[in-house]
């Protein structure tokens, strides 16, 4: 354990509260902040994905964030290379790296030091199931990733086109889903030694209430406008990725008010703050931390530093 190298995790759902308590963190330890989060990465998504702003980053260096292109694919082992490198030039330099996010896919390959198989693509096959998608929609395709490989399907939003397909496809040329594929790819020691806190709420309608609040803050912050941005200027399946961006196509084709495509995106996003949970709580290494009894960001780092002295 002495060579590992020793990173910090801050994970759990949307809106729980993980940019303050990494920054917070770090302040504290002497660390530099690494995305976690599959949408954070993208450029030109700030509103959408709540990408720390400069004042919410207090002066700490936050790494990974806005900077991959939306129109190109960006892989979980895209994800774990470029994470790695941070973490390794982080830790050289003396700092502390702290993870933040709620991709527990991201989190789980990175730490867990997943090797990916090198699967090729069948740019036909792709294209069919797009097709699928787009006169079936979202939703049914899923179902069909669903009824192929429930256990991978269930940590995926429908509107996560890119990795649905990428999935079923995975299985098609294969024969293997893509969960097992994940499962025989744990094969090598980590190179870190990870201690991961989960921030949760006891009440899960608190969680819900910030979700809301959260919705309603990135209006004001012109949501409505980036999300436009990006429907007129890049491919559907890719906007439809972020939460806030698919939902707001109707509003824009005029087939919905603007009320009723707000509503769908704060149903989506607790739906998927209800799939973080899930994921997370299967790995029994995350420390969990009840943010709801604890009441407030300095409270919940003293009790993540109380953690860290003690082990």
């Amino acid at each position: 354990m002495e060579n590992k190298i020793k990173i910090v995790v801050i994970a759990g759902p949307t809106a729980s509260g993980k940019t303050a308590v990494a920054t917070g963190l770090a302040k504290e330890l002497d660390g530099e902040v690494v995305c976690a989060d599959s949408m954070q990465i993208y450029k030109g998504m700030s509103i959408a994905t709540a990408v720390p702003t400069k004042d919410e980053m207090c002066g700490v260096p936050h790494h990974l964030y806005n900077f991959a292109s939306p129109e190109h694919k960006y892989s979980v082992a895209d994800y774990v290379k470029d994470a790695s490198e941070v973490i390794e030039d982080i830790s050289a330099r003396g700092k502390l790296p702290i993870l933040c996010g709620g991709a527990g896919l991201y989190i789980d390959s990175l730490v867990q030091n997943v090797k990916f198989s090198e699967v090729k693509s069948d740019p036909k096959l792709r294209e069919q199931l797009a097709e699928y998608a787009k006169t079936n929609d979202n939703e049914a395709l899923w179902q069909k990733l669903f009824e192929i490989d429930p256990e991978y399907a269930k940590t995926l939003h429908p509107n996560n086109l890119v990795r649905v397909i990428r999935a079923i496809e995975v299985f098609q040329l294969t024969g293997i889903k893509m969960s097992e594929q994940l499962k025989q790819s744990k094969t090598a020691e980590s190179k870190y030694n990870a201690k991961i806190f989960g921030l949760y709420y006891s009440d899960r309608n608190k969680l819900y209430e910030r979700i809301n609040l959260r919705v309603d803050k990135m209006i004001e912050q012109g949501l409505v406008e980036e999300a436009r941005q990006f429907y007129k200027n890049y491919r559907p399946e890719t906007s439809a990725q972020a939460i806030g961006y698919k939902e707001l196509i109707p509003y824009f084709e005029g087939r919905q008010t603007l009320e009723e495509c707000v509503d769908k995106i704060k149903q989506y996003t607790r739906n998927y703050a209800k799939r973080q949970l899930t994921w997370f709580r299967k790995n029994p290494k995350v420390e969990w931390i009840d943010c709801q009894s604890l009441g407030n960001c300095k409270k919940i780092v003293n009790n993540v530093l109380e953690s860290l002295f003690k082990s």
